[in-house]
């Protein structure tokens, strides 16, 4: 609907068939300062100061650890007020019973301005470390004093290498609501005790509220792989150095790390301890790996998990660490290997059978 199209209703009221006019300002156009031209087709008894107020609130706690995907429950309420009004026009004394019947239609509509219509919601990010993987989300029409049904909801990814602190995140909130009223009438007639003719105009504009909430990000222990050694063959397998750093905020007390070998990876050996480990500390670990005969050489990644006891004495377990080692070609024998050693072993065997009948003799 364009700014300028009119909605007419016909409704009973006063007696008489009322004519009611419709009028909206959507987001292409700037809010009105004043009531345009085309809007003064009746009285104006009052001008309202006041309007619609949303406040939001996070329901729920609003610290997350690095690398969550959580969802946000926001509740809104209009906490909007009329504080106060002005009078735009004097009583004429020749039609007092109109004006008065006018004054007080007038008010009723007024009342109405606080009323938040059609809500849309949408939460943004400015830091990296946040994106917000939820769109717009409609919130409905709220009234003075009222909440919403339900929460809106957001859902956030928090980037694995966030920085433990505050994340300011700003919630938009876009509504309509009624910024005039204007009413006529051509007589007030007291055999059905109403004004003739009567109309009512109302005049809607946009409104954009803005708010902050805010996300922590939890000061805790964090790891990552630093720096990987070892050689690893098909069937002959080796060893794995791992170096494991604590690039979190929190000390890690008694860290045991658990690798998962899966094929074609296995050992009887996945678990090294590595004690405690305080912020910028590294410790590393080593794994005897068994590798299947028949494995691919080729790059592969492994998955391992720290334990480790945190500042409050709570047993914990870290995120996914990858690990990315490699396996290498299996060592390639010289040519003519197999040929020379069985020639060796049967000069061997000749000469101790020569020695042996020599000393017989």
């Amino acid at each position: 609907m364009k700014i300028h199209q009119v909605m007419r209703m016909i409704k009973k009221g006063f007696g008489a068939a009322v004519a009611v006019l419709f009028m909206f300002g959507f987001v292409a156009f700037p809010a009105q300062a004043a009531l345009p031209e085309h809007f003064d087709f009746g009285d104006n008894y009052y001008t309202v100061f006041g309007g619609p107020d949303i406040s939001a609130t996070l329901l729920g706690d609003n610290e997350f650890s690095r690398g969550d995907t959580v969802t946000l429950n926001i509740e809104m309420m209009n906490k909007g007020m009329i504080s106060g009004f002005r009078s735009e026009k004097d009583l004429d004394f020749e039609d007092e019973v109109v004006d008065r019947a006018l004054q007080q239609a007038e008010m009723q509509y007024e009342a109405q301005a606080v009323t938040a219509i059609g809500i849309l919601a949408t939460l943004r990010s400015e830091d990296p470390n946040i994106k917000v993987k939820s769109g717009p989300q409609e919130a409905g029409t709220l009234k003075q004093g009222k909440e919403a049904a339900s929460p809106s909801k957001f859902t956030i990814e928090i980037s694995k290498n966030a920085p433990a602190g505050t994340y300011p995140l700003t919630l938009e909130l876009s509504y309509a609501h009624q910024a005039n009223v204007q009413v006529s009438g051509d007589d007030f007639n007291k055999d059905i005790g109403g004004i003739i003719n009567h109309e009512v105009g109302l005049w809607y504009e946009n409104k954009t509220q803005t708010q902050t909430i805010e996300v922590q990000v939890k000061r805790e222990p964090y790891f990552e792989a630093s720096e990987v050694k070892g050689e690893l063959y098909p069937e002959a397998g080796g060893m794995l150095y791992v170096t494991y750093k604590n690039i979190g905020e929190e000390p890690a007390k008694d860290a045991t790390v658990r690798v998962s070998a899966g094929d074609p990876f296995s050992t009887t050996d996945d678990q090294a301890y590595l004690g405690s480990l305080n912020p910028g500390e590294s410790a590393v670990a080593a794994f005897d790996m068994d590798v299947d005969e028949e494995a691919t050489p080729k790059p592969y990644s492994l998955n391992s998990e720290i334990l480790y006891e945190d500042m409050d004495g709570h047993d914990q377990i870290s995120d996914s660490i990858k690990i990315n080692t490699e396996i290498l070609p299996a060592e390639k024998k010289l040519p003519g290997y197999s040929a020379v050693a069985g020639v060796s072993f049967m000069a061997l065997a000749a000469c101790l059978t020569f020695w042996r009948n020599k000393r017989k003799l």
